[in-house]
C-alpha cells in the first residue's frame, strides 16, 4: 500500500499548492494549461490503447461496459457525491465548482494504465516505482487541476486511495491469473477512456467516461473464468 499512500499524498499536496496559486495565474494561461493539459492526456490515451493487442476484447468490453455504466449511471453518481461536497462548503461559505474539479480529477488519476499495472506491480512484488512515478506526475497535474477548478481536485486523493488500493490488495490473487499481454489488454481499456476524458479537456465533446468504468473490470472477470474452466 506505500506507492498507494505516496499517490495520494502527492495529489493532496499538489492541490494544496494548486489552490495558493488559485488567482495568481491570468485567465488566459490557466486556459492554454488546460488545453496542452488535454492534449497530453489525449496523447497517453491513444500510445496506452494501442498496447492492446485483443481488438474483439476491447470493443465488446466497452460495448458492455457502456450498458452496464449508462444503467448504474455511475456519472450521476460521482457528480452527485461531488455535489453534496460542493454543497457542504458552500454551507460554511466556499462556494466553487467542488463537482466538477473532484469528476474530473479522480477519473484522470484512476483510469490511466499506470494506476491499474502500477497496483498491481506494487502488491505482487512490493514494486512501487511504478506508482512513485505515477505520484510524482499526479503532483504536477493536481497543481494545474486545482488551480483552474478549485477545491474538488484535492478530494479525488481519497478515491485513487480506495481504488488503487482495492486493485493492490486483490493483486495477490489476480497476479497469479493475469499475464502481460492479458494485463495490456486491460490497461489498453482503460487508455481509451483517457482518450475521452482527453477530448472532454479541450472541449471536443462531453463523453460521460464515469460511465464507461466497469469495462476495465469486464476482462478482468473474462481472464478469471477462463483461467477456470
Amino acid at each position: 500500500m506505500l506507492g498507494t499512500i505516496v499517490n495520494t499524498a502527492a495529489i493532496v499536496i499538489g492541490s494544496i499548492v494548486g489552490l495558493l496559486l488559485k488567482g495568481e495565474i491570468p485567465k488566459r494561461f490557466n486556459d492554454m494549461i488546460m488545453k496542452a493539459l488535454g492534449m497530453s492526456v489525449l496523447y497517453i490515451g491513444i500510445s496506452g490503447s494501442l498496447k492492446s493487442t485483443d481488438t474483439l476484447l476491447l470493443i465488446l468490453s466497452l460495448i458492455f461496459g457502456a450498458i452496464i455504466g449508462e444503467f448504474v449511471d455511475i456519472d450521476k453518481w460521482l457528480n452527485d457525491l461531488g455535489q453534496a461536497i460542493e454543497n457542504r462548503f458552500k454551507a460554511l461559505g466556499k462556494g466553487g465548482n467542488i463537482a466538477e474539479g473532484f469528476v474530473s480529477a479522480s477519473l484522470l488519476f484512476c483510469i490511466g494504465s499506470m494506476a491499474i499495472v502500477g497496483s498491481i506491480q506494487s502488491g505482487l512484488e512490493g514494486d512501487h516505482t511504478m506508482l512513485f512515478i505515477k505520484s510524482m506526475l499526479d503532483g504536477i497535474t493536481s497543481i494545474i487541476y486545482a488551480s483552474s477548478m478549485g477545491i474538488g481536485v484535492i478530494f479525488s486523493g481519497a478515491a485513487v486511495f480506495l481504488y488503487q488500493g482495492a486493485i493492490t490488495i486483490a493483486s495477490g490473487f489476480l497476479g497469479n491469473i493475469l499475464q502481460d499481454g492479458q494485463i495490456a489488454n486491460i490497461t489498453g481499456i482503460g487508455s481509451i477512456l483517457i482518450m475521452g476524458l482527453g477530448f472532454n479537456l479541450l472541449g471536443i465533446t462531453k463523453i460521460k467516461v464515469a460511465n464507461f468504468l466497469p469495462a476495465i473490470f469486464i476482462p478482468m472477470i473474462y481472464y478469471i473464468v477462463l483461467s477456470l474452466v
